[in-house]
């Protein structure tokens, strides 16, 4: 019987760069906790430490699930260059936002200081090749034989959702109004793009996201999106493990309705977030 350790040796084997890295990212959210108990730093109105923390482990998952992925794939030079460069690229980014943090300076968005804007662009051209690396590996498994077709199907649309996730941040960065203008007004900081639709980013927010409860907030579709990547292979999991046995008509028949579902919730959200609406509005 096939063990987790067996697992996670065949991951290491198959997808070394990506399996690393996932620990460089626990690593780096390790700092970030110890940051946020010894470091009362606030930065946006969050704790300095928080977007790091957060980083760290939304790259360690991801990385994680992509190397599940990619182990399940023929061995080629482009599947190890992809992967390879996503996970350097990623744990790039992470330092990025976790230097920013130590500086007490905003990782996204900022243009005030050359060194902000160098960062802030660096962490964008970074993310725009991880976004089309990410499609390439999507149509490299397409084209694979399933080794398990459930979980080759969870991972294919979860990827592809991911991908179309990961675009709203192209959104994000686009000027809000005003902001060009304060700007050429000298009226610093120099800030290009927001998460929130309607207004600059803070205040009221949920705790932990910091997603605004007064505006629309483009993060909540782009955590949708991005994270279905985990969830429908896990989903699938779940009802493997629940059936205590594999059935892949059953279990891909609750896929298509978790995948649907999934693509209804991210529509929605974007949508929701578009027209400036927040996802909990204050009472």
């Amino acid at each position: 019987m096939t063990t987790l350790r067996d697992h996670v040796r065949d991951i290491q084997a198959r997808a070394p760069t990506l399996a690393r890295m996932t620990v460089v990212s626990l690593g780096i959210l390790a700092v970030a906790s110890v940051g946020l108990l010894l470091d009362d730093r606030q930065l946006g109105g969050a704790p300095v430490w928080l977007k790091p923390a957060k980083f760290g482990l939304s790259s360690a998952v991801f990385l994680a699930a992509l190397a599940w992925m990619v182990r399940d794939m023929p061995a080629s030079r482009l599947t190890r260059f992809a992967s390879a460069t996503i996970a350097w690229l990623m744990v790039a980014e992470i330092l990025l936002v976790t230097l920013q943090a130590a500086r007490g300076r905003q990782s996204h968005f900022n243009v005030d200081t050359p060194m902000d804007g160098t960062i802030f662009s660096t962490m964008g051209l970074g993310i725009a090749i991880v976004w089309m690396l990410s499609a390439v590996l999507l149509v490299q498994h397409l084209r694979a034989p399933a080794v398990d077709r459930s979980l080759a199907m969870a991972f294919r649309i979860g990827l592809a959702l991911h991908i179309v996730g990961a675009g709203v941040g192209w959104v994000m960065v686009q000027p809000q109004p005003g902001q060009v203008a304060a700007i050429e007004r000298q009226e610093r900081p120099f800030r290009v793009g927001a998460h929130t639709v309607g207004a600059p980013d803070g205040g009221e927010s949920l705790p932990v996201t910091g997603w605004s409860r007064t505006h629309g907030d483009l993060r909540i579709p782009h955590f949708i999106g991005l994270h279905a990547l985990q969830l429908l292979p896990l989903f699938v999991l779940a009802i493997r493990a629940l059936r205590r046995r594999r059935d892949d008509a059953a279990e891909r028949s609750a896929l298509t309705l978790a995948a649907g579902a999934s693509v209804a919730l991210f529509a929605t959200a974007l949508l929701q977030a578009l027209a400036g609406h927040p996802l909990a509005p204050l009472t």
